[in-house]
């Protein structure tokens, strides 16, 4: 009985501490490796969220005014963030969302969610590579840009090494002060929008 004991006891250790070692990531499990980005580190996905969004940036006609707002890292993902100088009013948002939206399904990105609000719209799409990305419209019709990395291998980060090509401003990001004749316009514009 005792063997018996002794040998379960044994068994149950053995698999806690595999349990253990695959969590901290000594038996290949590591932080990173198990995402759909095996191999990619931190300043890859970095570099990564920036190409999503310069493309998404390009997709819109007439042109906007963009800057960088920050970067964030969590514990194995990178999150990258712009905010959009080009003031965006009531009338155009449904135009600048169906741009947006039509340039992430033409690129293969998911919709996962799009919030009709009036007054906070917005819309969240994952990439074939299980990169978030999401544009939500706010204050005085400012447009904010994220993109999420899946889990990646830690590294450092360096800042964006693309200019934006607006303003630069030093401290805290105004509210949009850049008109459009397009963007900026209190009139409907003809032609599709965003889904419902």
């Amino acid at each position: 009985m005792r063997r018996i004991t002794r040998t379960i006891r044994l068994g149950c250790a053995v698999a806690t501490a595999g349990v253990l070692l695959a969590g901290c990531g000594l038996l290949g499990g590591a932080k990173g490796t198990g995402g759909a980005l095996s191999g990619m580190d931190m300043q890859g996905a970095a570099e990564r969220a920036d190409g999503m969004f310069y493309a998404t940036a390009g997709a819109i006609k007439p042109e906007i005014e963009w800057v960088h707002r920050a970067t964030t890292t969590g514990s194995c993902d990178v999150t990258r963030y712009w905010a959009v100088m080009t003031v965006v009013s009531e009338q155009r948002r449904g135009n600048f969302l169906g741009v947006v939206e039509r340039f992430w399904k033409a690129s293969d990105y998911r919709i996962r969610t799009v919030n009709p609000s009036k007054d906070l719209p917005a819309i969240y799409a994952t990439s074939s590579d299980g990169f978030d990305i999401r544009v939500r419209l706010g204050y005085k019709g400012q447009a904010f840009f994220q993109v999420t990395s899946p889990c990646v291998d830690e590294s450092k980060v360096a800042a964006p090494t693309k200019v934006a090509n607006g303003r630069m401003y030093e401290g805290k990001i105004p509210t949009p002060n850049v008109r459009s004749d397009f963007w900026s316009a209190e009139t409907s514009a003809p032609g599709p929008t965003a889904s419902p």
